[in-house]
């Protein structure tokens, strides 16, 4: 079962996300990987990398851990296998990466990277769980590139989210489903 994890900035929505790899791996036979997107673009990024890191081994120590912030959907094919979970923490990242890149490359249609996503994940063999920002609550962006962001993370969620079984909204560390069971 798929699972869409959203929420505002430090609503508790990666460690939900972790909670459910250490359920599934306390599962005989099961294993667990998280796919980063996150790229260290400056020296406070590197330390909340880090931060990260050393936090997800303390409270998960089973969980893999795979840095891809750009070749998402490849990540996703190759770690699907049937018992093991796979989390992706987080879609406002990749998105982010591909609207924005650090590297200066051309931004393009964000459109085949999502097809790509969502093809991985129907063809998922074990389960899936996506964690990403909701940031489409507050007031209207001021910059043609900023409602652009808004724009696509908020597609990217619906499809994603058509896609789960399961969709639930962290909000002051609180599990709000959305969709699917509880």
């Amino acid at each position: 079962m798929h699972e869409l994890i959203l929420g505002g900035a430090k609503s508790g929505k990666s460690r939900c996300a972790e909670m459910r790899a250490a359920h599934w791996l306390a599962l005989p036979g099961h294993g667990a990987v998280l796919v980063a997107t996150a790229l260290a673009g400056d020296d406070e990024m590197r330390a909340r990398i880090e931060r990260h890191r050393a936090d997800r081994a303390a409270r998960v120590p089973g969980l893999a851990t795979r840095e891809e912030p750009r070749a998402l959907a490849a990540a996703l094919r190759e770690e699907s296998v049937p018992g093991r979970m796979v989390v992706v923490d987080c879609l406002t990242l990749w998105l982010t990466g591909l609207l924005m890149p650090l590297d200066g490359a051309p931004v393009g249609d964000p459109a085949s990277e999502v097809d790509a996503l969502l093809a991985a994940l129907k063809a998922a063999r074990g389960p899936v769980v996506l964690v990403s920002n909701e940031i489409g609550l507050g007031v209207m962006p001021m910059t043609r590139e900023a409602r652009r962001f808004v724009d696509e993370l908020g597609r990217l969620h619906q499809r994603v989210g058509a896609e789960c079984a399961r969709v639930t909204m962290m909000v002051a560390g609180l599990e709000l489903p959305l969709k699917g069971p509880r």
